[in-house]
């Protein structure tokens, strides 16, 4: 499961078995976990967080969707 950024205490990873589903990073915080659908940025699910924290990582997931995309297309082979 690669790790793709560290930022403000929160983990951003993807799981190297998921190249079939269409791009997505997960993030984790302690026990708390939430998946972000990448195109468009959209909260799939979450377990643990708050509210006011989705907000704030549903914005670091817009500020790296770049990173996040390039690092997806990168592991699974895709083209941008």
């Amino acid at each position: 499961m690669p790790t793709v950024l560290r930022e403000a205490g929160y983990r951003f990873f993807f799981y190297s078995l998921e190249g079939g589903e269409p791009p997505h990073i997960h993030v984790e915080s302690g026990d708390n976990v939430a998946k972000f659908w990448l195109d468009p940025v959209e909260l799939a699910d979450a377990h643990g967080f708050r509210s006011h924290e989705l907000k704030r990582i549903r914005l670091l997931v817009i500020e790296h969707r770049l990173v996040f995309l390039e690092a997806w297309n990168a592991h699974f082979g895709h083209r941008a």
